[in-house]
């Protein structure tokens, strides 16, 4: 109880201190005058050899959901396998890396997806990098929402390092006048097995088309109205 007070308190101290305001990183391009959309990601979103890459992934379903919608997108997915907002991935980048790659200062929404990476570092770290990054994406895009969504787990048991990092996120997203969606409480993979590979972390197919129906639905609810 001493840790998780403590960690409240840091967290609280960093949001009131800080003003407001690779191969495998994948960048679909944008060529029409569509709602442009930033994707800051980790292997959620790249897709593994266990299913999800290139047009069976998230982002390809999800943007296939919202032009049936009349709502279609042109996106740039900035996603890297092991990367968080403190861990570099496998070409060493963090998120905050990520960002400054894909936002682009005509953005309409800049999605935040992630990450369990983060487990080895310190909260109360995850949220000033965080931060960071959100700082980042508003400067570079400075009329684009932000929708900044937790780490997933498959199962119930969520270890403590991953509520950490989620209660972490939703602090400094909410500072920072991001949207926030929480997985964890929202429940999503557990009880489907179905969609989680035999490795026990990584989507599916099945997975990312789940992914896709969900992910479809906050991002056009972020998006600016139909003209």
């Amino acid at each position: 109880m001493r840790r998780v007070a403590g960690l409240v308190v840091s967290l609280a101290l960093l949001v009131t201190a800080v003003p407001l305001a690779a191969p495998s990183v994948q960048l679909a391009g944008r060529e029409s005058a569509l709602s442009r959309v930033a994707v800051i990601s980790d292997s959620y979103t790249t897709g593994t050899d266990l299913g999800g890459l290139g047009v069976n992934g998230w982002p390809a379903l999800a943007w296939r959901i919202l032009a049936d919608q009349g709502r279609p997108v042109a996106a740039d997915v900035a996603a890297e396998g092991r990367a968080g907002y403190g861990v570099r991935g496998d070409h060493n980048s963090t998120f905050g890396d990520l960002t400054a790659r894909a936002v682009r200062p005509d953005d309409a929404l800049v999605v935040f997806f992630g990450s369990r990476n983060d487990q080895p570092v310190d909260a109360v770290d995850v949220a000033g990098l965080a931060r960071s990054a959100f700082d980042l994406a508003r400067h570079r895009a400075p009329a684009a929402r932000l929708l900044v969504i937790g780490p997933p787990w498959p199962t119930a048991d969520v270890p403590v390092r991953i509520t950490q990092i989620r209660d972490a996120l939703s602090i400094v997203a909410m500072a920072s006048g991001a949207r926030f969606v929480d997985p964890l409480a929202e429940r999503w993979f557990v009880g489907r097995p179905d969609l989680i590979a035999v490795d026990g972390v990584h989507p599916t197919d099945g997975g990312h088309r789940y992914l896709a129906e969900r992910i479809a639905g906050l991002i056009a609810a972020e998006l600016p109205p139909v003209r």
